[in-house]
C-alpha cells in the first residue's frame, strides 16, 4: 500500500525499491534528478526526453519486465498520470522518487551552471507546484514515495532493490505441489507422508531439501479446514513450505475482516470451526492469507504456481488484475447452465517456457496441457488429492476418504 506523506519514515531510511517496477523521479529544474539517475542506476535503466520518447522507451522496457527509471520535472499531476497508466498496463507498480530541495538551492544550483540560467519564475512556480501535489502523489497511484528535502539527504540516499513477492527464482526445489486441499486433513497428512514428510502431530518433517507448495483453497467444504490452516500455517512458518492463496482463502479473509460475504460452498463450516478455536487463531488466519503472495515464480524461472494458473504476460507481475486472474481465472462475469462462473480454457493457449502448475477447477484425473498441470483432483468431492513432484513432474495422488460434499456439476474430464 502506498504511504501517506505524514508517516514517511525518517529520511536516513534506505530507498526499497521494488523491482522490477516503475520509478519516477520528481522535482523541480536543478534538483539534481539526473545526478541522482547517474549515481544509483545504470544509463540503460534511466529514461528521459520529450514525452513521446520517454514514454515510448519505457514502453519497451517494462514490456520485458525490466527496471525502468524516468528522469524528468514531472511536478503536475497531469503530468505523471501517462506513466502512471504505463505502469498499470505493463502490470507493475510505480514509485516515486521526490527530491524537494528548498528553492534557494534550486536557484543558486541554476545560477552556477554554465550557460543560461533556469528563470527564476519557472523554478518559483514549478516548485511551487511540485509543493502543492506533493501529499496526493500516493492518491495518483504511486505504490511507494520517498522524499529528500535536502543535499544532505540526496547525498546520504542508499538505493536497493527489492524483489517482487511473487519473484522466488531463487528457490530452486525440489519441490512437492500439493492442489487444492479444501479441508480434507486425513488426506493431507496421508499425501504428505506418501511424499515422504515425516509428521508429528502439527510438526512436519520433509525430506531433505524439499519444499511443500500449496495452491490455495485450503479451507470449505471438506471435514477440517482449521486443521488444514494449522498444519500448513506452522510449515509456512518453519520454512518447510510456500503457499499462494485460492479464492476460498480471499472470501475466508474478507469474512474475518467484518465484510458481508455469504456463507456458501462449505464457509459456513469453515466459519465454524475458526470461532471455536478462539479469536487469537483467526487473527493468525486472516494474517496469514494477507501475507500470501498472490502467484509464485520458481527456480529461475522456470516454475510458476498460481491457484487458477497465469498466462505468460502476467508472471512475475503484481497488480490487481494479475491478482484476479491467479485467484479467479480467465472469467468474465457469466455462469453456466449450474450457476458457476464460466471459466475460459486459457491453458490450450499457453505457450510459455515456464511450466505452470495450478488447480481451481477440479478434473477427475490431473490435467496436462502443453507446459501447464492442473493439480485439482476434487478430493473433497470424493476424488483424489493430488501432487506434482518437480523437477520430475512425477503425479502422486492419494484417494479422497469419502465425498463430502457434491460437485455443483459433474467434475471435468482432462
Amino acid at each position: 500500500m502506498s504511504e501517506p506523506l505524514s508517516s514517511v519514515p525518517p529520511q536516513t531510511t534506505p530507498i526499497d525499491l521494488p523491482s522490477p517496477a516503475l520509478v519516477v523521479l520528481i522535482g523541480a529544474p536543478s534538483a539534481g534528478k539526473s545526478t541522482f539517475a547517474a549515481r544509483h542506476f545504470a544509463p540503460d535503466e534511466v529514461v528521459s526526453g520529450d514525452l513521446e520518447a520517454l514514454l515510448r522507451a519505457a514502453h519497451d522496457r517494462l514490456e520485458r519486465g525490466l527496471l525502468t527509471v524516468v528522469d524528468a520535472t514531472l511536478v503536475r499531476p497531469h503530468d505523471r498520470r501517462p506513466l502512471l497508466e504505463l505502469a498499470r498496463a505493463h502490470d507493475l507498480p510505480a514509485v516515486a522518487v521526490v527530491l524537494d530541495l528548498p528553492r534557494s538551492v534550486l536557484e543558486a544550483r541554476s545560477a552556477a551552471r554554465p550557460g543560461p540560467a533556469v528563470d527564476p519564475d519557472t523554478i518559483l512556480h514549478q516548485h511551487a507546484e511540485l509543493r502543492r501535489t506533493l501529499g496526493g502523489l500516493p492518491h495518483e497511484g504511486f505504490r511507494r514515495v520517498w522524499v529528500r528535502r535536502s543535499e544532505a539527504e540526496v547525498d546520504a540516499a542508499q538505493v536497493t532493490r527489492v524483489p517482487l513477492r511473487v519473484d522466488r527464482r531463487d528457490l530452486t526445489g525440489p519441490f512437492d505441489v500439493i492442489g487444492d486441499v479444501h479441508g480434507c486433513l486425513p488426506e493431507l497428512r496421508e499425501l504428505l507422508g506418501t511424499l515422504g514428510y515425516g509428521l508429528d502431530g502439527d510438526h512436519v518433517m520433509p525430506p531433505a531439501g524439499h519444499t511443500a507448495v500449496f495452491l490455495g483453497d485450503l479451507v470449505d467444504r471438506g471435514p477440517d479446514s482449521a486443521g488444514v490452516l494449522r498444519l500448513v500455517m506452522g510449515m509456512v512458518s518453519a520454512g518447510t513450505a510456500l503457499c499462494v492463496p485460492g479464492n476460498h482463502e480471499e472470501k475466508l479473509a474478507r469474512a474475518l475482516s467484518g465484510r458481508a460475504v455469504k456463507p456458501m460452498h462449505g464457509l459456513d463450516a469453515t466459519l465454524a470451526q475458526l470461532d471455536a478455536a478462539g479469536r487469537d487463531f483467526q487473527t493468525q488466519v486472516q494474517a496469514f492469507i494477507t501475507s500470501l503472495p498472490p502467484h509464485l515464480v520458481l527456480d529461475g524461472g522456470r516454475l510458476v504456481v498460481a491457484h487458477a494458473g497465469l498466462p505468460e504476460r502476467f508472471q512475475g507481475r503484481t497488480s490487481g488484475r494479475v491478482r484476479s486472474f491467479a485467484l479467479y481465472g480467465d472469467v468474465d462475469g457469466t455462469r453456466d447452465e449450474y450457476g458457476l462462473p464460466v471459466r475460459g480454457d486459457w491453458a490450450t493457449a499457453y505457450t510459455g517456457a515456464a511450466l505452470v502448475v495450478y488447480g481451481h477447477t477440479p478434473h477427475v484425473a490431473p490435467r496436462r496441457v502443453g507446459n501447464t498441470v492442473n493439480i485439482d483432483t476434487g478430493c473433497a468431492f470424493g476424488g483424489q488429492l493430488s501432487a506434482l513432484r518437480y523437477p520430475g513432474q512425477q503425479i502422486v495422488s492419494v484417494p479422497a476418504h469419502a465425498q463430502y460434499t457434491v460437485p455443483a456439476r459433474p467434475l471435468a474430464v482432462p
